[in-house]
């Protein structure tokens, strides 16, 4: 029984995950657009279906820019 407080004390080291803080968001190197763009190529059902919503989005930008340069 003179060991629990040892592990104990190891676990809690092991888990705490450092100082160094920022969680996932800090070592996510991927935009959304990449994540989006990955998961439209996989196989998983209805992924293409967030191709066509990216498309369908860069679409609209598409013609929302050439009103925007039209325009004065």
């Amino acid at each position: 029984m003179t060991r629990l407080p040892a592990v104990v004390l190891m676990l809690t080291a092991a888990c705490s995950g450092g100082a160094k803080g920022g969680g996932a968001a800090a070592r996510d190197t991927l935009t959304e657009r990449q994540r989006d763009s990955i998961l439209a190529r996989s196989s998983i059902p209805g992924a293409s279906a967030v191709g066509r919503a990216m498309n369908a989005a860069d679409s609209a930008s598409a013609r929302i820019r050439a009103t925007d340069s039209v325009t004065p």
